[in-house]
């Protein structure tokens, strides 16, 4: 995708050292910027600072964060605490602990010394998967949007959260589909809800307005009205796990739609890769859910009249807060997965079909 008409990724290892350069998400939208990740350390944190954001992003910067560990010392032991370190980052989003699960299996049988190069091996490897996996949910995306856009000649979605390319390598899941209409010529306009409390609809919105996809922004709370009205023709989510029954963990607020979306007779679309289903995991009641830091639904972060970056507290420090990163919806309320491999029920059966070489629950 592109930044000011260039093209950009939202990882790359750095032209002049063995480190990698990141989009800084926290800055946005008011500012682009990038950062530099040179140790265990920095990526661990960029992780969990959410600089990085997005559940197949989050897997390769840590395959990445893993290299830079191995990169000062070649070691079982540093291999082992490096792991540990990444995986404690955050709990929801599986495909940090698939990545690492590669990466281990990739370096466990290899000496010391040998295991620096080819971590970064295995980490450009995903990487170059994962843009590649994002291109074809597109594709997939797409032949289910198509016929929708017939019906009318033109195309209303509604998304929730980031999905877009800011939370891959490149092309996104949920907005890759979205993407892949617009460069087709289809006339697409997007629902854009804020997604609060960390606002990562104000991502979407960047994106899609650096890729030129007409597009407006909805307080969360508004997606119900347009969906009852017939504003909106699907509901497109990515996810940060998939459990073997079809069951879907995305931002806080996804249920939310997919209920109102059920109500409108709305398809709702989940969009993800390989990475993002787990085969271990039963159901969606097995899937562990972070609470973040009451602060994030406290305190507002934007810039002031001057374009100065600042902060607003709308809650005192003493009151009480709930702040779930990530809620479940239940597999019967998804019209279909989109995956690199094409698009399935929400089943076990409907996985089973696209990979049958996997392990089920």
């Amino acid at each position: 995708m592109k930044v000011n008409n260039i093209p950009t990724r939202t990882i790359r290892p750095a032209a002049d050292t063995r480190a990698v350069d990141i989009i800084d998400q926290t800055a946005l939208p008011h500012a682009y910027r990038t950062l530099r990740l040179a140790s265990l350390e920095d990526a661990a944190h960029a992780i969990r600072s959410m600089q990085v954001r997005g559940a197949p992003l989050i897997g390769v910067t840590a395959a990445y964060g893993l290299a830079l560990a191995l990169m000062k010392k070649d070691d079982e032991a540093t291999l082992t605490s490096a792991v540990a370190t990444l995986a404690a980052t955050r709990p929801t989003a599986v495909n940090l602990h698939w990545a690492l699960q590669r990466m281990q299996a990739r370096l466990a049988s290899l000496a010391t010394g040998a295991r620096a190069t080819a971590a970064w091996q295995e980490a450009a490897a995903i990487t170059e998967e994962d843009a590649e996996q994002c291109r074809r949910i597109g594709e997939h995306g797409l032949a289910l949007l198509r016929p929708l856009a017939e019906k009318r000649g033109r195309l209303d979605l509604m998304t929730h959260c980031n999905a877009g390319w800011l939370a891959t390598v490149d092309y996104g899941t949920a907005l890759s589909p979205i993407y892949a209409a617009f460069d087709a010529g289809i006339d697409v306009r997007v629902w854009v809800s804020e997604t609060r409390p960390r606002n990562q609809g104000l991502l979407t919105a960047w994106e899609l307005k650096q890729h030129g996809v007409p597009h407006t922004l909805i307080a969360d709370n508004a997606a119900g009205l347009l969906l009852a009205r017939g504003e909106v023709d699907a509901v497109i989510v990515g996810a940060d796990r998939i459990a073997a029954n079809g069951d879907v963990a995305n931002k806080v607020g996804t249920y939310l739609k997919a209920l109102a979306a059920r109500e409108a007779n709305v398809p709702f679309y989940v969009a993800a890769p390989r990475s993002t289903i787990d085969f271990a995991c039963p159901s969606g009641d097995a899937i562990p859910i972070e609470e973040r830091h009451g602060d994030e639904v406290r305190v507002v972060h934007g810039v002031d009249g001057s374009g100065a970056a600042g902060q607003v507290r709308q809650l005192p420090a003493e009151e009480a807060v709930a702040n779930p990163a990530f809620d479940v919806t239940p597999a019967r309320f998804v019209s279909a997965l989109i995956t690199e491999r094409g698009t399935c029920p929400a089943s076990d059966a409907g996985l089973r079909n696209l990979y049958p070489e996997a392990g089920h629950a």
